[in-house]
Order: structure tokens, then sequence, then C-alpha cells
């Protein structure tokens, strides 16, 4: 059995998606292994333009089987609406061709609520959630406050544990947000009507990947956001609040005592980045600047559609999150969206306290790097036509030279528009 990873290199919103889509047609199965409907992976091919927040994005390929890991946290509702409006476009979903864990964690409405009000009640001192419920969930998780998807398959034994979580997370919100204590009946009204919908989907993953892996069938693991917002390796605290790094990929989608064959990480041609935490990259362009390669690059989330904040490549964190992703080979997005610049900025270095350094620094040093900045040569012309390394200009090719050797990875695939077939393939 071949394991595959995608994983985002920086931030997050790197294109893994839609290189999903792509590298999927050599593999049986598609498997998300943590996150929840806080992605926002976008994935534009023949049928359509698709936003995907929580179906892994193989979704789409009819041949290949999709599975949601026992890492992931699942918003019934959110996920209900997600399969009708791909329903709606000619999407076909069934359980033969989506599996989800009996482990993978469920997100209540009242994660979503408490997330909103925590957000209100910092103020200026904010994360930039997404309003998912996702930390709530996670942290409830943690301390073995949650039910799990396979709860769905016997709800009747679990309805008194439950109602001791609802009554705990009433006191939580009714004593530090001042709101009225939470319905037990309408919460379980929502479990019983979603169990009805998902029951056929439910499965134990980890017999299911391993009767596969005995087949020898292809995986391939799909990360939501990016080294950078790791719980553990990111710029905590503000990042997201699970694992995303590929190590994490077997253990998170329900094969722990596996290891993966290879990491496929993506790194944008620039940098981006949605809510809260240092991002020097920013300091380095004036506000026009930020603004024209915004439009550009139409950098909106696309599971919030908040503006992004937008900078050059960082060199330092991309070189950190090669590492930590444990890169084999690199996939380059969104590099036609540079085409309109005379000279590309690059971030190679930070000043932290007057000293110039070439590591991703954390903590409090963080937020006091500036970025150094050296310029390269723009193109100035159309590459979107580009399907083969020749097609491109010298100084496009330069531009990911340059890059692959400051990254110490090699990049392989150069994406050069939003269609799954522009795409360069060294």
């Amino acid at each position: 059995m071949m394991l595959t990873a995608i994983t985002g290199i920086n931030w997050g919103d790197e294109g893994k998606g839609r290189m999903v889509d792509l590298l999927s047609e050599e593999y049986d199965i598609v498997c998300r292994y943590q996150g929840g409907n806080n992605a926002g992976h976008t994935v534009k091919n023949a049928r359509g333009k698709f936003i995907l927040n929580l179906l892994p994005s193989g979704i789409l390929r009819p041949e290949v089987t999709c599975v949601m890991g026992n890492g992931m946290v699942i918003d019934l509702a959110h996920l209900d609406q997600e399969i009708q409006s791909l329903r709606e476009k000619g999407i076909e979903i069934n359980p033969d061709h989506l599996k989800i864990s009996n482990r993978a964690t469920i997100c209540m409405p009242y994660h979503v609520q408490q997330d909103k009000l925590e957000e209100q009640r910092l103020g200026a001192a904010k994360f930039g959630s997404t309003l998912r419920g996702i930390a709530y969930v996670y942290g409830d998780k943690y301390m073995k406050k949650t039910l799990r998807m396979g709860d769905l398959l016997h709800l009747s034994e679990v309805r008194e544990r439950f109602r001791t979580i609802v009554e705990w997370k009433s006191l939580t919100l009714t004593s530090i947000y001042g709101c009225e204590p939470l319905n037990f009946d309408e919460l379980f009204g929502w479990l019983e009507k979603y169990a009805e919908i998902f029951k056929p989907y439910i499965c134990d993953i980890g017999e299911y990947l391993d009767e596969a892996d005995r087949a020898g069938k292809k995986i391939l693991f799909e990360a939501q956001l990016g080294a950078l917002r790791d719980v553990d390796y990111g710029i905590y605290p503000m990042t997201t609040s699970s694992n995303v790094i590929g190590a994490f990929a077997p253990i998170g989608a329900g094969l722990p005592g596996k290891k993966l064959d290879k990491s496929i990480g993506i790194m944008k041609a620039y940098s981006s980045c949605v809510g809260e935490g240092p991002f020097a990259a920013e300091l380095a362009m004036t506000e026009e600047e930020k603004h024209d390669l915004r439009e550009a690059g139409h950098e909106y989330g696309a599971a919030t559609g908040r503006p992004r904040r937008v900078g050059p490549i960082d060199i330092v964190a991309s070189r950190y999150g090669v590492s930590c992703q444990g890169a084999d080979e690199l996939a380059l997005t969104l590099l036609d969206v540079l085409d309109y610049m005379d000279r590309i900025p690059v971030v190679t270095h930070y000043d932290v306290d007057g000293k110039v350094v070439d590591y991703f620094p954390m903590g409090e040093a963080l937020n006091r790097a500036k970025p150094v900045v050296e310029y390269l040569p723009g193109w100035k012309c159309d590459i979107t036509g580009a399907r083969k390394w020749e097609d491109l200009p010298e100084a496009a090719q330069n531009y990911v030279t340059y890059l692959e050797k400051a990254v110490g990875c090699k990049i392989k695939y150069i994406s050069v528009g939003a269609e799954r077939e522009q795409i360069v393939i060294r």
C-alpha cells in the first residue's frame, strides 16, 4: 500500500484541495485526518467550482472512496448541508463512496455558540476564529466530555451520559457568558435527526483501512490548514486546535501503526494568512501593494469570506514548514498570480532585535521579527497556458528554482491556474 500525505507548508490556504483533486486520480482512498468545517478547500474542474469544508476533496471523483477519520470533528448539520449542496450539482454521495469514522468527534451547536461568545468577550484580543466551534469541541474531547459518531448508532445507551455533558456545558455558558441554560431535549432531538441520516455512513475506519492495506490500495491523506497553524509546531496560541502535520496523518485517519511513504507539501508562490498572530511577510509590502496582491489572488477566505492578510513568500517560514511536514517534494501553487509584478519580493531572513536570522523563532521573538527582503525579476506575461517547464518564461523558471534551493526541497508540481489541468509537472 502507498500512503501519501498532502499537507500545507504555510499558514493554510495553499491550494491543497486542488492538488488533492488532481492527484486523487492515482489513489483509491482519500482521507481527511483532522480539523472540521473550518477548512475551505476550493476545487475547480469541468463540473464547476466547489468549496469543501468537511468532505475530502476526492469526493468529486466517483471512483474514489472518501474517508473522514477519527481525528476529525464533525458538525452534523454542516455536513448534511454540504452533502446536499454537492448533490444539487450532480455529485453522487452514498455510503459506498463516503465513510465516516465511528471515533470522529461530534461538534455540537453549543460549541459554535461558545466560540462566538468567547471571540466577542476577547474583543481586540480575539484569535480570529472561523467561529465554527473547533477549539471548543477539541477541548471537550480531551476533557472526555463529547460524543463520537459511533454513539449515534446507539443513542439510547448514551442518553444519560449526554445529559451530564449538557448540564456541565450549561454551567459554563450561564456562569461565564450569562446565557440561558441549554435545552437537553432540543439537543438530543438534534442528535436523533442526524443519526437517521448518517448511520449508514458510520463504520470502523481502522478495520476498513486495514482491509484496504491488505488489498494493496493506495491512500491519500488530506490535511487542513498548514504547518504554521499546527497546535504544537505552529504560531501558538494563534493556531488551530489539532495536529495538521503529515506525521499525524495515519494516526488521525485510523492507521496508527503505519508510516507515510511520501509527504507532498503544498507551498504558495506568495504568503497569505487568515486570522490573528505574527505574520512578518505583510510588513514587507505597502498597503497598496498588499491590496493589489490580494485582488490578483482573490485572497478571501473560502470558509469565512474574510480578506486574507498577504505578503511576499517567506523563505524562513516556508523552510520551517517543509521541515515540519517532512516534505519529499513540493507543489508550488498560484504562481500565475504574480504575472503582474515587475519585480517580485522575497523574504529571505528575519531581523529580530537587530540580529539577522534565517531560522523560524517562537514565542514573543516571532512578534518582533521584521522581514529582510530581496527582489527577483518578474516575467510580466500570462503563464496560465503553460503545461510544460519549457513553456514558462525564464524569469518564472528562475523564481521556481530559487525557491527550490532556498527551502531545500524539490518543486515537482507548479500550479498556473485554478483549473484541474492548469499544472506543470517537472
